[in-house]
């Protein structure tokens, strides 16, 4: 019996069959694992998916209807705003202009450098007005086209009802726009102004919901509405497809592990078995594709491999694709095993390396001239050298052709590569700073575009940063000038009275008047100058251990009087353990000293102010929360960095200032300070350095 098994484990008619299941489990692998990725477009993940509604697949029938809805309100809105140029930005057209401008500096005899570059630049206006019409109109003319195209794809849509509205402009294709129809259907996505309604709300479990969410927050959400219905029929087209693809895949992927299964058990079968005649046999039996060396086996492996994957990629179509699989993978597998299994014999018979053209090259060269080396005088040692490096150069080149292949089908993309970052540079020196450089991976082409890509966020942040800190410049000054204007406006009125009047008792109460508008524009001179002043990091900064709980608690004793008149109530929440930070404790609490006296100014009389202090490790939070008196009908943005209040607090003693001067006073401090606003809950929280030895 056990010469039997001998005898079949290692005769040549059981390692033919083994060999061929090998070439058929991995033929079948591969074949089904192609075979799914067409027709599930490299879905893998419905396997694990409970239902349509949380699948891939449903989300790329949603996505870009709603993607295509958000151009079209928010960007294109209709013809006639397209053409009354109103899509286009000044940057756009500003860029145009300057390419232009640099063309009339250096190609036109208009030109004249004696001139300044604002004469110049209002010649080149008039010179060049016909072509700055002309891109104007070019742009004008890409938006409509990107327009049309987004109304010709929204027509093809079938089984998908739609409706989209940014209050003027309506897009439609169905003439019921009611919440209540789109109700009636079997899933719809309602997003109206800040609300979203999404049905069934399992969708928003979708691992791929943020595909919606990325596209529906790009909208102004105050004025628009998306409405969006799928149909009976297509919904049950959808999931009869979904669900057949998702058999097909879990079959497959059960199919390909029993093909891996018996890919490993065969494989390690003949790793065993191949190159002997017994298990006990000591001498290995080579044959004559062993003869091969084994670095040209290497290179062979590798120009298979390439021809597999260069002989797919030559398939017109994905059916011809799937005619192809089987049989080119089958006769590349055939060749390459054989390869495989012939190096297997050498790693076995220990002479991988030896049996190598490269080292019977070098080992007989060095041999050779180690001999000529030894007998030879200093002449023929340097001629040899000479003569003999060119020689080895030449005898080792014809030995890499697949790896030379493979080098240049590498600098060829590498040359790809390089070509998009040069052109992206161009496109973004030109001004297109929304170009985005597509070239991933790792290498240095890779990081290289990624961080162009980076300086291009900067910029446009940058740019979005400078068209923001105008626009607050701006209304700083008008809002200063109004609340400045006004008691100095009182003061020249009642100067003037004061100049006529001759009744003691009425010249009293006009003193008075002034006193109280002269203190007032003090109080606005002083804030704006200390803001300044806050702002710029002027001011000197004493850092010291500071019992953050001590100063809060010790500070609202010295305010009582102010807390009991208004009615309120504070709330202080803190670690029982001290809790040190460093800072200024002047500026620090000069800081929350503005944060309190806005509260007093315009927190809802007899409601609950809490204070938090929490250990954040490295950091000190203070968060302090209060309820507005007044609607809170602005941003925290704005509400930080403008010089503005709501009408009924216009006659308070504050300046708008108190929150950008405790943001820069904090700032100064090396913390962190923002607020958060929502509804009438007003929220502002501080981060501050914890104090290294707060333990001590």
């Amino acid at each position: 019996m056990d010469t039997k098994l001998k005898n079949y484990s290692h005769s040549i008619i059981t390692k033919i069959i083994v060999f061929i299941i090998v070439i058929l489990c991995f033929t079948g692998a591969i074949t089904t694992f192609i075979n799914v990725l067409a027709t599930t477009n490299d879905d893998f993940h419905m396997v694990f998916e409970d239902s349509y509604f949380l699948s891939r697949a449903y989300m790329e029938e949603s996505e870009p209807i709603v993607r295509d809805l958000r151009w079209l309100t928010r960007e294109y809105k209709n013809e006639a705003h397209i053409l009354s140029g109103e899509t286009i930005t000044e940057d756009e057209m500003r860029i145009e202009e300057e390419n232009l401008f640099s063309d009339f500096q250096y190609n036109s005899k208009s030109y004249n450098p004696n001139l300044s570059d604002e004469e110049n630049y209002e010649k080149f206006k008039e010179i060049y007005a016909d072509k700055i019409s002309q891109k104007r109109d070019q742009l004008i003319s890409n938006d409509l086209k990107e327009y049309n195209l987004l109304l010709q794809r929204l027509e093809k849509y079938e089984g998908i009802i739609y409706y989209a509205s940014d209050g003027t402009n309506v897009f439609a294709n169905s003439d019921q726009t009611e919440k209540a129809y789109f109700r009636s259907f079997p899933s719809y996505m309602i997003f109206d102004e800040y609300d979203k309604e999404i049905y069934p709300t399992e969708i928003k479990d979708n691992r791929d919901y943020h595909w919606i969410l990325s596209n529906i927050d790009g909208f102004d959400q105050r004025n628009n509405a998306v409405y969006i219905a799928f149909t009976k029929e297509f919904l049950n087209s959808r999931i009869k497809e979904w669900n057949q693809n998702k058999i097909i895949v879990t079959n497959s992927l059960y199919r390909i592990a029993g093909f891996l299964l018996g890919l490993m058990v065969s494989f390690v079968y003949l790793v065993l078995v191949i190159g002997r005649k017994a298990f006990k046999d000591q001498e290995l039996h080579l044959n004559t594709v062993d003869r091969l060396y084994n670095d040209v086996n290497l290179g062979l492996c590798v120009g298979l491999i390439t021809l597999w994957f260069v002989s797919l990629q030559a398939a017109d179509n994905l059916k011809s694709i799937n005619k192809m699989v089987m049989p080119v993978t089958a006769l590349i597998a055939s060749v390459g095993l054989v390869l495989v299994l012939s190096l297997v014999k050498h790693v076995k018979n220990r002479t991988l390396i030896k049996h190598t053209l490269l080292y019977r090259i070098f080992y007989k060269l060095f041999k050779f001239v180690n001999d000529v080396y030894d007998s030879g005088s200093v002449g023929v040692k340097i001629v040899l050298i000479v003569i003999g490096y060119p020689i080895l150069v030449a005898a080792t080149f014809f030995m890499f052709p697949v790896t030379i292949g493979a080098a240049a089908w590498l600098a060829h993309k590498r040359i790809k590569e390089f070509n998009a970052i040069k052109e992206g540079v161009e496109r973004i020196k030109a001004g297109d700073i929304h170009h985005t450089i597509d070239v991933t991976g790792n290498g240095e082409f890779g990081r290289l575009a990624a961080n162009i890509n980076s300086i291009t966020d900067g910029l446009k942040k940058a740019m979005d940063n400078e068209l923001k800190s105008e626009r607050l410049k701006t209304e700083l000054i008008t809002n200063v000038s109004h609340d400045t204007r006004t008691p100095l406006t009182s003061i020249i009125t009642y100067v003037d009275l004061l100049k006529k009047e001759k009744d003691p008792s009425k010249v009293e109460e006009y003193v008075e008047v002034l006193e109280q508008k002269a203190q007032r524009l003090k109080i606005l001179t002083d804030d704006l100058f200390e803001a300044a002043k806050a702002s710029s990091g002027n001011i000197p900064v004493n850092f010291e251990r500071i019992d953050i709980v001590s100063l809060i608690t010790q500070g609202l004793g010295e305010l009582n009087d102010k807390i009991e008149e208004l009615a309120l109530e504070f709330k202080i929440n803190h670690p029982t353990d001290k809790v040190y930070i460093k800072a200024d404790g002047k500026l620090l609490w000069r800081a929350i000293e503005n944060l309190l006296s806005n509260i007093f100014k315009y927190a809802l009389t007899g409601s609950r102010v809490y204070i938090a202090i929490e250990d954040e490790g490295s950091e000190i939070l203070l968060s302090i929360k209060n309820i507005s008196a007044y609607e809170l009908n602005i941003s925290a943005d704005e509400l930080m960095e403008r010089f503005k209040r709501g009408d009924e607090s216009r006659s308070s003693q504050g300046s708008g200032l108190g929150l950008s001067i405790a943001k820069s006073l904090i700032e100064i401090q090396r913390g962190r300070f923002h607020i958060e606003i929502d509804g009438d809950l007003f929220k502002a929280v501080i981060y501050m350095p914890k104090y290294k030895n707060s333990n001590e």
